[in-house]
């Protein structure tokens, strides 16, 4: 009897002994998973400032949420920027100061809570493509390009009109090997796309400020990748998905279904019909940063073509340059992935 009582003890001593170095060995494997679920194993690889028009189109401030909740980036500053005078979007005289108002708002919807600066840039544009405007957006710009504490390469993305960025160059031209600029404008090359039906002779963002596209383009040697109007205008937004995959998700799918339907029934009362898809043609600066590849890190499912910088004359058109240096013309992009990311994205913060 006491042998078979050993026995039973020392057969539940292994059992004991089993299952605790099985959940020795199983523990950290479930704490890698709920990990590997969160935002844990994705950490940024990127420095990236925002410079948009907010209190304009809507697309911006969708592309400012994708942005915000990609944690690929390190936002290290949020610019408001102006539209052109008289905007339809915005006619005030204070169209920076609006901008930097509606970024606020959205961190504070999304209750962010690390210290992104918010800042307002010119109200105005440069005077001419030699001049500088003088604004803390401005001073922003060159600080982070002069940073030495950090390897991240840092992109300024620019989803209107170029004011800031054309400044911090001509104030500080060395930060011109710092950073790339991904710029959202200018109008179509003749060798890649034809401009759409009744299409505008200078393109809208071109048009905000004329003179400092010219600096950037005939003045620098700022690496660019331009997104021109025939390929911002593949973001098409069905009406479909905005009412399913945006509307229900919280407080900020709210908010921005909201925003883009107001602008719908003001273009009703205008008697503008648009359809059932809108443009979110500042979506494409997510996908070309925060979804670069995993490895050889780049856009790697959107085209572009390497073409010599052309000079951008008085009238907006291009000028070819020969002595221009190399920058990427996108011309088709992954909508498929930037949209699917995008829902995803909020449907994870809103559940």
């Amino acid at each position: 009897m006491k042998t078979d009582y050993l026995s039973s003890a020392i057969i539940s001593y292994k059992s004991v002994c089993l299952v605790l170095a099985l959940f020795l060995l199983v523990a950290p494997m479930a704490s890698r998973g709920q990990q590997a679920s969160g935002r844990t194993l994705v950490t940024p690889r990127m420095r990236v400032i925002v410079d948009n028009d907010f209190s304009g189109d809507p697309d911006g401030l969708f592309q400012l949420v994708h942005l915000l909740m990609s944690p690929s980036v390190d936002i290290r500053g949020i610019i408001g920027s102006h539209l052109r005078v008289g905007d339809g979007f915005d006619n005030s005289s204070t169209q920076a100061d609006n901008a930097a108002k509606k970024a606020r708002e959205v961190l504070q919807l999304m209750a962010i809570k690390s210290p992104i600066p918010v800042m307002a840039g010119s109200n105005t544009g440069m005077a001419n493509d030699t001049t500088p405007v003088q604004s803390e957006a401005v001073t922003l710009i060159i600080n982070e390009a002069l940073r030495t504490d950090t390897q991240l390469p840092l992109y300024v993305l620019c989803g209107a009109g170029l004011t800031e960025i054309a400044s911090a160059v001509l104030k500080a031209p060395q930060i011109a090997d710092k950073l790339t600029l991904v710029w959202i404008g200018g109008p179509e090359y003749p060798d890649l796309a034809l401009p759409p039906p009744n299409y505008s002779s200078v393109e809208y963002n071109l048009n905000i400020d004329l003179s400092a596209a010219r600096t950037i383009f005939n003045r620098t040697r700022l690496p660019i990748w331009q997104v021109p109007r025939n390929a911002y205008r593949q973001a098409l937004l069905p009406y479909s998905l905005l009412l399913t995959k945006v509307k229900p998700r919280g407080k900020v799918g709210a908010y921005l279904s909201n925003t883009l339907e107001e602008l719908m029934l003001r273009l009703q009362r205008y008697k503008v019909a648009i359809g059932e898809t809108y443009i979110l043609g500042d979506s494409p600066l997510v996908l070309l940063t925060a979804l670069q590849s995993s490895f050889e890190a780049d856009p790697s499912s959107s085209t572009y073509a390497l073409k010599l910088a052309p000079r951008i004359n008085s009238q907006g058109g291009y000028d070819y340059n020969p002595v221009g240096r190399p920058i990427r013309v996108y011309s088709q992009l992954d909508i498929p992935l930037l949209f699917t990311d995008f829902f995803a994205k909020l449907e994870l913060m809103n559940p």
